[in-house]
């Protein structure tokens, strides 16, 4: 039988290499198990960009852990040497009754965020290429911007595999079960033994935590990148923010400045337009009618964005039913295992302190970042 590790982790995309870093940097034996290759495109920590922003229209309740990401964002650039944020502002935009602009407000207002209040004709004379309604408005947050989902996972597994971690790739765990005062893993290669397992399953959630008790449901999600008419540089990080839009049957659309040079354009996507899907089943031929469907909903916010349509990509949101993350010791294994899952299509900007707070559930038995809005117990508690 291998060594007895101090922790395994399951999963080794965004958020399990981000426990795997935290963990080896405390001294920690690590082993990481990861059933595809080293910064894959199968699961979600993939296309290029992720929107990061701290007035934060999905709860309040959020802000505290965004200020400590942007912190150890910062943290990772400078250990590492990678290209990982950009903050070049964003803008929530939508009717003033809208959940990014009212949620982004309220948020932004009860953790006293510097942000500005823009009216649709403000919006246009500061961002060209953006064409709201009268009626709407948007607030502008100058410390919004994106991370780097692919330069973040490779850093998070360049530290880790620096302090000492021992990183299997390809190698996917095939069962586990509690083993004296820890946990056994099992894989088709090997039998590993450790105090405590980390499960940091992505869209493989409904199929490793069965025991939960959690309806994770998993989304298929497409990107799309487009060619601007008039060529990219209105796109720029310098003149273009991301921007998260509402329109008043409350689609929601974001997007992003260019960032990988002309052949690139700009990305753009829906946010909760998914399909039901499995990882197994995943369709990952994006068809003409979504492309369509989508230059025609960004087209109306910007209309020089879908000139030319070049590529598309599809990712996974892992969702729970009230689209709030699950992160906590196992409430069936409460001595030995951890999760961190179901970010429901809002979580990677939180992966550096989402990996700090795993970290302590693993090593301490608790954390001292406010984390009760995920516990899984709100998810499977009996009705009154």
């Amino acid at each position: 039988m291998s060594p007895t590790y101090d922790v395994i982790v399951i999963g080794l995309g965004g958020m399990g290499s981000a426990a795997a870093h935290h963990l080896s940097a405390r001294g920690a034996r690590v082993l990481g198990l990861e059933k595809f290759g080293p910064v894959h495109h199968h699961g979600s920590s993939h296309g290029g960009s992720r929107i990061t922003r701290q007035s934060y229209f999905e709860d309040p309740a959020y802000v505290p852990l965004l200020l400590r990401a942007y912190e150890l964002y910062d943290r990772l650039e400078q250990d590492t040497g990678r290209e990982i944020a950009t903050l070049c502002g964003g803008v929530m935009l939508g009717r003033p009754d809208s959940r990014p602009v009212s949620g982004s407000l309220l948020s932004a207002e009860r953790w006293g965020l510097p942000h500005e209040m823009l009216d649709a004709k403000e919006i246009r004379r500061r961002f060209p290429t953006l064409t709201p309604r009268a009626d709407e408005v948007a607030l502008y947050e100058a410390r919004a911007g994106l991370v780097r989902p692919e330069n973040t996972v490779a850093a998070h597994l360049q530290l880790a595999t620096r302090d000492g971690a021992d990183l299997h790739f390809e190698e996917p765990m095939t069962r586990w079960e509690p083993y004296r005062d820890g946990v056994r893993v099992h894989t088709a290669e090997d039998t590993y033994t450790a105090g405590q397992l980390v499960i940091c399953p992505g869209a493989w959630a409904p199929r490793l935590l069965t025991d939960l008790g959690v309806a994770f449901s998993i989304e298929r999600q497409v990107m799309y990148w487009f060619q601007p008419t008039g060529g990219v540089r209105p796109f720029l990080p310098e003149n273009h923010p991301i921007y998260i839009w509402e329109d008043a049957q409350g689609v929601q659309v974001y997007g992003f400045p260019s960032i990988d040079g002309p052949e690139l354009g700009a990305k753009v996507a829906f946010f909760r337009k998914g399909t039901p899907c499995t990882p197994e089943t995943i369709e990952r031929t994006v068809h003409d009618d979504e492309v369509a469907a989508m230059a025609d909903q960004v087209g109306r916010l910007i209309p020089s964005l879908p000139g030319r349509f070049l590529k598309a990509a599809t990712c996974m949101y892992s969702n729970t039913p009230d689209e709030h993350f699950v992160i906590a010791r196992h409430p069936a294994h409460p001595e030995a295992v951890t999760v961190a899952a179901g970010f429901s299509g809002h979580g990677f900007k939180f992966v550096p302190v989402v990996g700090e707070i795993v970290a302590d559930l693993a090593l301490d038995g608790t954390t001292g970042h406010p984390i009760d809005l995920f516990d899984p117990s709100r998810l499977t508690a009996a009705p009154a």
